[in-house]
């Protein structure tokens, strides 16, 4: 339980059309056996009853606060635009169709304060790895050349507020990757805390943004490319290279794959040119790929 000298955690929520879910999803806060939170609610200017449900609960429990968008604005610019609400040291989200475990709150506030160096901390349940410290160099050595443990959405994370504000926020041009991006670059940054656990239950249905898997076959490479070329990745340039190769290919073996399954000759045509594909790239895709370094 907390008590008074206990850190305020901002627990974010966004939402969209969410009516038949986010009640649920509200309760899994509320039953917390952490109560010093903040609750808040962005909602990107749903059609439905989706705000009415939100606003019920917050008229009985003053820990939420419920925000609505004139018009929509997307998913990652509306995460961001309820990071700007937060008045809590960390900050946590829980999405409108998932659910809060027990314990949660509390395991994640307690290891952050335990391991008060840490940036920001992972919450990864795909099997055991040492849970500890990890320095950017550590953090992108071990991601790219042992288990891709950087691959977690929004609600695998919490986040040290004045970090997550530092680095700007999500950025809102990879799609449904830009999570996977803004990974990469918290951990070139600061120091990244593993948790194995994730004390969410994630639902998977029709309309999450994360099952377009189109967006993902050109916001995969771009993200990716963008991150070998624009930050400052402890690597050296050998393990660039391979990784650059290895997107290559990776990016012209799946486009290929599209295409051959789909026939689709224009939507293959937009996502070779969304990522920014060369011809190149593609034919050293396809034949040239070395062992790892």
């Amino acid at each position: 339980m907390a008590d008074d000298s206990s850190p305020l955690i901002s627990v974010l929520m966004t939402s969209y059309n969410r009516f038949a879910l986010i009640g649920e999803a509200i309760e899994s806060v509320l039953d917390s056996d952490y109560s010093f939170f903040e609750l808040i609610i962005l909602d990107d200017a749903s059609t439905d009853d989706t705000v009415a449900i939100a606003q019920a609960y917050a008229a009985k429990d003053d820990r939420i606060k419920v925000f609505v968008n004139e018009k929509n604005i997307g998913d990652y610019a509306n995460r961001n635009k309820a990071a700007s609400y937060a008045t809590g040291k960390y900050l946590k989200y829980v999405d409108s169709d998932d659910r809060l475990l027990e314990g949660g709150l509390q395991y994640c506030v307690a290891s952050m304060e335990q391991n008060a160096e840490a940036d920001w901390a992972i919450m990864y349940e795909h099997g055991k790895i040492e849970e500890r410290m990890y320095d950017p160099e550590e953090a992108i050595q071990k991601h790219f050349f042992s288990t891709p443990f950087l691959k977690v959405g929004p609600g695998g994370t919490i986040i040290k507020t004045v970090f997550f504000r530092n680095l700007g926020g999500y950025p809102i041009t990879y799609g449904p990757a830009n999570d996977m991006y803004f990974n990469l670059q918290a951990a070139c940054a600061g120091k990244l805390l593993l948790i194995n656990d994730c004390f969410l239950f994630y639902r998977n249905h029709e309309g999450q943004e994360g099952r377009n898997m189109y967006s993902y076959l050109y916001n995969n490479y771009r993200y990716l490319n963008h991150g070998l070329t624009q930050l400052n990745l402890p690597v050296t340039a050998a393990q660039k290279q391979w990784l650059t190769n290895k997107l290559h290919r990776r990016f012209a073996v799946n486009i290929s794959k599209f295409f051959l399954r789909t026939l689709d000759l224009q939507k293959t045509v937009y996502a070779w040119r969304s990522a920014e594909f060369s011809g190149s790239a593609f034919l050293k895709g396809i034949f040239y790929f070395k062992q790892q370094p």
